[in-house]
């Protein structure tokens, strides 16, 4: 495996190992909580069901009330009056308060009285007679709790998670727990364990049905509500969140069950569900659930508590429904920020939660996600590393884009069905896979491009060193055995054509003549070898492999030949004489590399194929042909129109081997030029078996016809020669060349 894609390798698991680390618990990454934050609440914000679930309705202490009613707090027969409105007058069926009552109510001057009762009134019997009647109407404590008597009403109070400095300690009276565990039992579960309590008057919460808790340590450090426990734990007991409390009354006070899930003694033991009758509220091992937002603020019924308190609110709004009274005044100081409002009512998260919980809405996010989580970044790394490495830029781009899809479409699909998968750090992976191979791509493709150019710039074209480039392969300069096709071309009598040019005319005319003919090489992906003064040497199939390398030599040395036509006029203009060049093609195994010495060196081909090629670029005027090729090259080539011209055995070589004119292609070539190659073969049959008489037959025809054809001429001497000195009977029908 080349270095370049080890090293790449060996990054990407690196960039995977620093993913998987927090999931061990002992590294910590605060920003990919906060990635994490991030795309849970655009799931939430893509997903909100919106609308309006009257269920449940707010009794809102809002600013309007506070200018009609007076500042808050108000005084207790206030809220008594309240709590009485809404139970007779509008009959709602749960009413939940969404505030702490830990003080008592001064405001009716009744300390003041009893302070006159002891001191300077202490021998007026008519006052004290007076103050004794009228201390049960000012005792406003009294007459909330009488309100709350028999009715279905939950208490607000909240627990402290630290006890803070100058803290006064417990404060009011904590509700009947939901149940009483043992210390053994705490320890092996991660519930949020409270160290102290601010609750209601005793009697008030003596008299309400319940209480719950409204704090929520598990506030997100951005500040944002997104979770909220359901139970805390305190002195060996576990208390209810005031929305989990509100929902158990209104469904009918059943049993709260905890479902905890343990594998072995010691290794896992977690709360995972808490059953309400027949309701399931799926948690997290600290027992908090994911807030179920509906929507934006204003997602469930809003009441002024003025209207409420004189009469004036609809009452087919509030009758039989779930009622929280809580406030939306800024001064009241209970707003929150939540993933779909930075300021938000907190009477209303536990609205959403209480809807939730009805609805069987509530999204789950169970411990073994981590694992899932692990197994998603182990498969997505090994996709996408082996994608990144082995694809193009464009492919692997797309490729990245798929994964992606695929993992948000996989989160969304969870999500649909309640399930939070774990996404942020797939997403972080995939970027940072994506980035640092692209930038490696990008430093690495220069890089190669440069060192590409500097050892094949010379050879071939610009396009080709960038197709190199682009393939992903290893190129080198090391010498190797493969099957290409050579291409040699000469100018045809250069001697006596720079006899009659001065030195600097004759640099023109080649430099005129060899740059399109070079271009034409590189248009068909060959490669220059060199130039011998007026000579070209090519070949394909290196360094770039070309499965077509035949075909594109073949189709290069037509154009050439017709590039060589689209000079002669400039030539002309010039005053220079008409040029002409042979071509000579072989197919077949050579060896390719830099080959040289110590002092100099060069990308070139050698073997005897390579010779062959020369020597059948020297054979074309002596048959008076343009291009000629081999055998093994016309094999590759089927869909072109070939003559054979002789089968000859050239200098250096003893085999004698088939050489061919190409004609054209296939579909291109007319049915005169058809007839006149039927009758060549005939006369070279007839020809090879020593019919001498119906050989000249056919040639002296075909050179009557065609007498700019030196081919025939050849061949008719050739028969006046073997009729004076025949070969004999076992003659080969081959002719050996003597010379280049």
């Amino acid at each position: 495996m080349p270095l370049q894609r080890i090293i790449r390798l060996a990054v990407s698991l690196l960039i995977l190992l620093a993913l998987l680390a927090p999931l061990t618990g002992l590294v910590r990454y605060p920003f990919l909580q906060q990635l994490e934050n991030w795309t849970y609440d655009a799931r939430l914000n893509l997903t909100l069901p919106r609308g309006i679930d009257d269920r449940v309705v707010i009794v809102d202490i809002d600013e309007a009330s506070l200018a009609r009613v007076g500042r808050f707090p108000w005084p207790r027969y206030r809220l008594a009056e309240l709590t009485d409105r809404l139970f007779n007058d509008y009959q709602v069926a749960t009413l939940g308060y969404d505030i702490l009552f830990g003080e008592p109510d001064r405001s009716s001057g009744v300390d003041t009285l009893q302070q006159l009762a002891r001191g300077p009134l202490a021998g007026d019997a008519t006052y004290r007679k007076a103050l004794e009647q009228l201390l049960p109407r000012l005792d406003y404590d009294q007459r909330f709790a009488q309100s709350l008597e028999g009715r279905p009403v939950v208490l607000g109070y909240y627990f402290k998670s630290r006890l803070e400095e100058g803290s006064s300690g417990n404060t009011g009276q904590l509700p009947p727990p939901i149940s009483r565990v043992e210390p053994e039992w705490l320890q092996r579960l991660p519930l949020s364990q409270a160290v102290g309590y601010s609750a209601n008057l005793p009697r008030l919460q003596q008299a309400a049905r319940d209480g719950g808790f409204f704090d929520n340590p598990f506030v997100d450090e951005d500040g944002v509500f997104r979770r909220v426990p359901m139970i805390q734990a305190y002195d060996n007991a576990l208390y209810g969140a005031l929305s989990l409390v509100t929902a158990r009354l209104a469904l009918g006070n059943p049993e709260i069950e905890l479902q905890i899930a343990q594998e072995g003694e010691q290794s896992y033991y977690a709360l995972e569900n808490i059953r309400l009758g027949s309701q399931t509220i799926p948690v997290d091992k600290h027992s908090a659930v994911y807030v179920p937002y509906r929507g934006p603020r204003g997602s469930f019924p809003y009441v002024s508590a003025w209207k409420v308190l004189d009469g004036s609110a609809d009452r087919k709004l509030l009758r039989g429904r779930i009622v929280l009274v809580g406030t939306s005044a800024p001064g009241l100081l209970d707003l929150r920020s939540t993933p779909v409002e930075k300021v938000f009512p907190g009477v209303e998260v536990h609205a959403n939660i209480i809807s939730g919980i009805l609805d069987g809405r509530i999204r789950h996010h169970p411990a073994w996600t981590t694992g899932f989580e692990f197994l998603q970044l182990l498969l997505v790394a090994v996709l996408l590393t082996i994608a990144l490495t082995w694809l193009s830029p464009l492919a692997a781009t797309l490729a990245t884009i798929a994964m992606t899809l695929l993992v948000v479409g996989l989160s969304m699909a969870a999500w649909s069905s309640n399930l939070i998968l774990p996404l942020a750090s797939t997403l972080l992976l995939i970027a940072l896979l994506f980035v640092f191979h692209m930038t490696w791509g990008f430093f690495a493709e220069s890089r190669g491009k440069r060192q590409l150019a500097q050892m094949f710039g010379q050879y071939i074209p610009p396009e080709l060193v960038d197709e190199m480039s682009e393939s992903g392969h290893e190129f080198s300069l090391e010498g190797e055995s493969r099957e290409m096709t050579v291409l040699f071309s000469d100018v045809r009598g250069f001697t006596s054509i720079s006899e009659g040019l001065d030195p600097k005319q004759l640099t023109r005319l080649m430099n005129a003549l060899l740059t399109p003919l070079t271009r034409v090489i590189h248009q068909h992906r060959g490669t220059i070898d060199k130039y011998m003064g007026d000579a070209i040497m090519a070949f394909w199939g290196a360094p770039l492999p070309d499965s077509d390398h035949a075909r594109h030599a073949l189709y290069a040395a037509f154009d050439m030949m017709q590039a060589l036509k689209d000079l002669q006029p400039e030539f002309r203009s010039q005053g220079w004489p008409e040029i002409h060049i042979g071509i000579g093609l072989n197919t077949g195994s050579m060896n390719v590399g830099n080959m040289g010495s110590e002092f100099r060196v060069a990308y070139t081909v050698l073997g005897d194929a390579v010779n062959l090629g020369s020597r059948l670029e020297g054979l074309t005027k002596a048959y008076g042909v343009d291009i000629i090729v081999s055998e093994s090259t016309r094999e590759q080539i089927p869909e072109f129109l070939f003559r054979e011209l002789d089968l000859v055995r050239v200098k250096g070589k003893r085999e004698p081997v088939a050489i061919f004119e190409p004609i054209g292609h296939k579909n291109d070539v007319d049915e005169a030029r058809r007839a006149e190659l039927s009758a060549w073969r005939r006369g070279l049959r007839a020809f090879r078996h020593q019919d001498w008489d119906a050989a000249e037959v056919e040639f002296f025809n075909l050179e009557r016809q065609y007498p700019e054809r030196q081919l025939y001429r050849i061949y008719l001497e050739r028969i006046t020669l073997y009729r004076q000195s025949p070969p004999g009977d076992g003659w080969d029908g081959v002719f050996t060349h003597t010379s280049k």
